[in-house]
């Protein structure tokens, strides 16, 4: 509950003075600090950073790109590991179709379907203020036609409230990406390793490792930039050929396993966060930034000790009540007949 007045109980609070002129009471909400908000629970998690950035757009992209600034993009699956992102000052924020393993225990991204994926992009946006936003095109809403693509894409951004979307694919899907490009969306592509082709790649198999490989990754994010890409991710590519791609094209390439030589780069947050029991696999591009799982499972296991123990909750956790008030109902307590 809060403590604060309505706007129409502050206006309340005007009164007239002798000359009767009118004389309006500061509202409460004019300070924050003079206004205590409660929640009967949980407060909200959306406060903004301390340091305010403006906006990022794709002109701001493209500016980085332009003073060969790296382009930093990271993955979150719903409000929190969005929020976290934000504040530390991402460029980017993909809702990937990862999620399908890290935050719904699936098997592989083929699983998540379009509307888990809005649900999810829905969650992100509401904690990104500044990062450009971008949502995932799962496998199966987009190959079929061009105008499939669309009808997603549109949904993607008009229900999910990104400001863009990704989707893999190169040379065959180049008029994909033009279709959803001509109505006004920003596509980000995706070529070189892609996990919803996984099966007719032969797996999670580095890309572009042969001559022929490494032409095919060229042809692929050509293609695509040609067709409208604002951007490009090169995943599980040598270093190598990553770096000869990126100065080709004209656009950003953001890369995932393939070196240094890109425009930018992009972690799946849960890998580089730590936050996985010991003994998950992770691949040799991931470099673990810190233990999430390690700490959550500190805090966890010593709230259940406290808990076993009655530690918890101490006086400070409680709420006190007015002595002759508990003398009075420790009275009708025990009065009353059971």
């Amino acid at each position: 509950m809060s403590r604060c007045l309505a706007p129409s109980q502050a206006l309340q609070k005007a009164v007239f003075s002798s000359t009767k002129s009118l004389t309006a009471v500061a509202p409460p909400w004019a300070s924050r600090s003079q206004c205590q908000t409660r929640h009967s629970s949980h407060s909200p998690l959306g406060n903004p950073p301390a340091t305010q950035r403006k906006k990022v757009t794709i002109n701001t992209l493209r500016a980085l790109h332009q003073k060969d600034e790296p382009i930093t993009m990271i993955t979150a699956h719903d409000f929190p590991s969005a929020h976290v992102a934000d504040h530390a000052g991402m460029d980017m924020i993909l809702v990937g179709d990862s999620l399908a393993m890290v935050a719904l225990g699936m098997q592989d991204t083929s699983e998540v379907v379009l509307e888990e994926m809005i649900l999810h992009c829905r969650s992100v946006s509401r904690a990104t203020n500044a990062a450009f936003t971008i949502g995932d095109l799962p496998m199966g809403s987009y190959e079929i036609a061009p105008e499939q693509a669309l009808e997603s894409a549109i949904r993607v951004v008009k229900e999910g409230r990104v400001q863009g979307v990704k989707l893999e694919g190169g040379v065959d899907f180049a008029p994909t990406i033009e279709k959803i490009v001509r109505a006004g969306i920003p596509v980000l592509g995706h070529v070189g390793l892609t996990p919803q082709r996984q099966h007719s790649i032969g797996g999670f198999r580095v890309q572009g490792k042969t001559t022929t490989g490494a032409v095919k990754v060229l042809e692929d994010a050509l293609a695509v930039q040609a067709a409208g890409c604002f951007a490009v991710v090169l995943e599980a590519v040598p270093a190598e050929v990553a770096a000869l791609v990126t100065k080709k094209l004209k656009i950003p390439t953001i890369g995932i396993g393939a070196g240094n030589g890109c425009s930018g780069q992009v972690l799946v947050q849960v890998d580089m966060s730590g936050n996985f029991p010991p003994g998950r696999f992770l691949p040799k591009f991931v470099k673990q930034y810190g233990n999430v799982w390690a700490e959550s499972m500190k805090a966890i296991e010593a709230y259940k000790s406290e808990v076993k123990t009655r530690q918890y909750p101490a006086p400070a956790h409680t709420y006190p009540m007015p002595p002759e008030e508990l003398t009075e109902f420790e009275k009708m307590v025990e009065a009353r007949q059971v």
